[in-house]
């Protein structure tokens, strides 16, 4: 985490500067679906107060703050990348992707950008990362914000198609309900093939058929 002079110097610099997108990223964990990221340039002029980290807000909580930035926000953009893509590249290389796609689709160009974590994308804007950042800047927290309720929307719908996975509940993460889930019904297509539970589940249902076979 940044030292507290070099947070403060960060906050100096960028009172000099308006268009200020926070980007965050969910889905980094699970076993299924999208890493999704989001943008967002709030309005300095309607500031949004109780922004902080969505993982320290109810679901509620979440839903009604994510009406209010979808309302009073410059701009705010959602980017995603797929199962294939975080197999192809890996889980932090798709997350860098779907971070650049997320303020790539932003409608006004940001000044700066502010990203949370350790590590910033291969781009050309002004940006700095910062570990920790959904609770110390809004236009991070509301970028967390937007992405966990859109990711969390998308495993809702999910569970609707396949309920016997309990995507509802655990949203794609491996708790011990989903990972049972897993080895009783096997993959569906959505799943990263490339985390070792998915994998392995994927050894177990071929050998499973060609057991059959034979």
């Amino acid at each position: 985490m940044k030292k507290q002079q070099d947070l403060d110097a960060l906050k100096q610099s960028l009172a000099t500067f308006n268009l200020i997108a926070g980007v965050d990223e969910v889905g980094r964990g699970p076993l299924v679906g999208d890493v999704v990221t989001a943008a967002v340039i709030l309005d300095p002029e309607k500031p949004i107060f109780g922004l902080t980290d969505s993982k320290k807000l109810s679901e509620k909580k979440r839903e009604e703050f994510a009406e209010l930035i979808k309302q009073n926000a410059l701009s705010w953009s959602i980017g995603r990348a797929t199962p294939i893509e975080i197999d192809e590249l890996n889980i932090l290389q798709a997350t860098m992707l779907a971070m650049q796609r997320a303020v790539e689709g932003l409608t006004i160009q940001p000044e700066y950008v502010l990203v949370d974590g350790n590590r910033l994308p291969k781009w050309q804007y002004t940006a700095d990362a910062v570990i920790k950042g959904d609770a110390l800047f809004p236009q991070i927290s509301a970028a967390s914000i937007i992405a966990k309720v859109a990711r969390d929307h998308e495993m809702v719908a999910l569970h609707e198609q396949y309920p016997q996975y309990g995507f509802a509940s655990h949203k794609g993460y491996p708790t011990k309900a989903h990972l049972e889930a897993l080895e009783q019904h096997g993959p569906l297509s959505c799943y990263r093939q490339s985390f070792k539970p998915v994998k392995a589940a994927l050894m177990q249902w071929h050998g499973e058929l060609q057991n059959e076979v034979n």
